[in-house]
């Protein structure tokens, strides 16, 4: 399952593509009794995660967890902790140095990508060639108060650079005015650009500015407008992730959506509580500290001052 849908043949052509995804979309379905997944969380939808468009997205970014519903990888220790981490640094004065490391230590310790600047996106692109690790951005960062148009180009743009992750912020204003065709089209936009590369989309709802109901709504305009993951919040807000609201999103957008907790996760009992939340992937400037927690290893919390 590490082959990348780019490294197929030139020879293959659109339909021979297609029939290619459909026989093995099969072959994942038909194991999915054994593998204890289900799909019928989308009964209500007629949709199932084992889409064409998300089992490309999966190949292309080495489907190793196709399988895993959430809370399974951390019963195995630092190695599964790891892979729900996108090692983050979006600090505006971040030099290239600290992004370098940032780099290298997202392929010693196993985490699942970085999270940068787009600015930063075809450097780390560079430096992780090779390496599972994926390049991860962010687009309508960190207010979300721009145009659809323009968060698209940004989405195509950091795809060109290499990015395969974008995590993009809502329009929050428009949200909180009641106009969700705005914020719809705003993610919509997004999506479309991204997931025609095979990109994956996270929608950042900067949770510390929403009721429960904003919230709510939020995330099933998310869902409804194709995107793969809803997200907590940018960490340059007035608030971070929290159980309660990782609750909510999940029961919210049920399993057809991974759930990212971003802002103030900083240590291995704040990343295991989200995780028995419900998500699914952990934003965190903090991750070499929460694996070498995980690793039984004497840690200080001076060691993330950095980020």
């Amino acid at each position: 399952m590490a082959h990348r849908i780019d490294k197929l043949p030139a020879s293959l052509n659109g339909i021979d593509l297609e029939r290619l995804i459909e026989q093995i979309t099969g072959a994942i379905l038909a194991q999915l009794p054994q593998t204890g997944v289900e799909s019928d969380a989308h009964a209500d939808t007629g949709d199932t995660w084992c889409s064409p468009h998300h089992l490309a997205c999966a190949l292309n970014a080495g489907a190793a967890r196709l399988a895993l519903p959430w809370g399974q990888a951390a019963a195995s220790g630092a190695a599964g902790i790891a892979a729900y981490i996108d090692h983050t640094l979006l600090r505006p004065d971040a030099t290239r140095g600290e992004i370098e490391q940032l780099c290298d230590e997202a392929r010693s310790f196993g985490f699942a990508s970085v999270c940068v600047n787009p600015a930063w996106v075809r450097d780390c692109a560079f430096r992780l060639n090779g390496s599972p690790v994926r390049v991860c951005t962010v687009v309508g960062f960190p207010l979300g108060a721009t145009l659809p148009d323009v968060k698209a180009y940004e989405t195509r743009r950091a795809i060109f650079d290499g990015a395969t992750e974008i995590d993009m912020v809502i329009n929050v204003g428009a949200l909180k005015s009641g106009d969700e065709q705005t914020v719809s089209r705003d993610i919509a936009a997004v999506v479309e650009a991204a997931h025609e590369a095979c990109a994956i989309v996270k929608v950042i709802i900067e949770t510390a500015l929403l009721t429960d109901d904003d919230k709510v709504r939020a995330c099933l305009i998310a869902r409804e407008a194709g995107a793969d993951f809803v997200k907590t919040s940018t960490g340059f807000s007035k608030g971070g992730a929290t159980v309660a609201d990782i609750e909510l999103m999940r029961q919210t957008v049920g399993a057809q959506l991974g759930v990212k907790a971003a802002g103030g996760v900083r240590d291995l009992a704040a990343a295991r509580e989200m995780i028995a939340a419900g998500a699914t992937r952990i934003g965190a400037s903090a991750g070499v500290l929460i694996v070498r927690e995980a690793r039984g290893e004497s840690v200080s919390s001076s060691a993330s001052s950095r980020y």
